[in-house]
């Protein structure tokens, strides 16, 4: 069994080379024990490491739960496709409507950023409004500003639930308001989170703005986790009276970062507890493991109808996994391709991806390319592939 560090890339190589023996490029080699890893008292947990785009936990992560105000994460995101699509810019003034101050603002005794009814505010205010304040007053102000009404504006945040992969997500209102069901994952809302932090980095320091004023009204962040978390900065926390308390946690320190959601928790004080538990988790029991370097060979990939019947396949970028720390693991490494590759075949072409399989399913990938030219073989050598291939097919 290896120990940590270097003799743990070099195990899994093994497997590797074993397995293509085996497998002509499938890499199926058998699991081996359970490392020691992270617990949490959350019903469902997620946690993930963007730069790598690594699954470090997963609990439950497709078991659907009702947001609350964590919908309002993603009113946020779509306004920010809004902005960057350029329908509406930051300076774009929407109206108070009746509606949004009677539904959202201090007649409901909810959050609220207090926008006075029938003023015109911009687009950047009610952002704020809405992230840090979460007022419900600023979200559905948005909502009217870009499509006229809450629904429409609902049927346009799932269409970019569904476009960035948050395949068990659905919205029914800018707000969370449980009067209208809506529903999301763990897996999804970390999804939610990476594709803001991917794509529109420059509105994320809203979520960490420490307080805001509007209407001569004072109020600080409201996120709960906010200053509880060493690192974290961002994006919220929800409360439905079905599903309990859930929190959406991303945290940088010493330039890694880890985005983490917990679910179905009892109270507020179990919801940051389950939340430092998956997040300090990440840092006591993962490491980052280098497991291949740029243009190293991981395996073979069969070639039909050239010079040579193989051809290496690659490491298109360094392959650097955030992985569990001990001498244990319970991990595979599996290589993906269409083939058999035709020829020619050119170097540095594109040629599937190599996969780390948990027990929770694939927990990353990598892309990979042809390592070297495989030129177009001569009539002879085509027919030999040809009856190979009918006698014995591709394995």
């Amino acid at each position: 069994m290896p120990s940590a560090g270097k003799p743990l890339v070099l195990y899994f190589k093994v497997l590797i080379a074993a397995a293509c023996f085996m497998a002509g490029g499938f890499i199926l080699p058998v699991p081996v024990a359970h490392a020691e890893t992270l617990k949490t008292s959350a019903p469902m947990a997620y946690l993930f490491e963007p730069e790598s785009k690594t699954i470090l936990f997963a609990k439950e992560a497709d078991k659907p739960f009702e947001p609350g105000s964590l919908a309002k994460v993603m009113t946020a995101a779509t306004v920010f496709a809004a902005l960057s699509e350029g329908e509406i810019f930051p300076h774009t003034k929407c109206r108070i409507s009746e509606h949004a101050w009677r539904t959202g603002g201090a007649p409901a005794g909810g959050t609220t950023m207090f926008a006075a009814i029938k003023s015109e505010i911009e687009v950047l205010d009610l952002l704020q409004g809405l992230i840090v304040q979460n007022g419900n007053d600023s979200a559905i102000a948005l909502a009217e500003c870009l499509d006229g009404s809450e629904a429409k504006f609902a049927e346009r945040m799932t269409a970019l639930a569904r476009q960035i992969g948050m395949t068990g997500s659905r919205f029914a209102n800018p707000t969370g308001y449980e009067s209208e069901v809506s529903q999301t994952t763990v897996r999804d809302m970390v999804r939610l989170a990476d594709y803001i932090l991917e794509h529109h980095r420059a509105y994320y320091p809203m979520f960490s703005q420490p307080d805001f004023t509007w209407n001569k009204i004072f109020q600080r962040n409201k996120d709960p986790l906010l200053g509880e978390i060493r690192g974290q900065d961002g994006l919220g926390a929800g409360q439905s009276e079905k599903d309990g308390y859930a929190a959406l946690a991303s945290v940088e320190r010493d330039g890694r970062r880890v985005i983490a959601a917990v679910a179905g928790l009892p109270s507020d004080k179990a919801r940051l507890a389950a939340a430092k538990e998956v997040i300090e988790g990440s840092w006591e029991y993962f490491g980052i493991s280098k497991l291949y370097s740029r243009g190293e060979t991981i395996t073979n990939a069969r070639v039909f109808g050239g010079t040579r019947s193989d051809v290496p396949l690659v490491a298109s970028e360094d392959v650097s996994v955030l992985l569990p720390r001990g001498t244990t693991l319970d991990y595979r490494l599996r290589v993906v391709y269409s083939g058999p590759l035709k020829a020619p075949v050119s170097a540095g072409t594109a040629a599937g991806e190599l996969r780390v399989i948990g027990e929770n399913g694939i927990v990353y990938r990598a892309p990979l390319e042809t390592g070297a030219a495989v030129p177009e073989g001569n009539m002879q050598e085509k027919a030999l592939d040809g009856l190979m291939e009918l006698l014995f097919g591709w394995l």
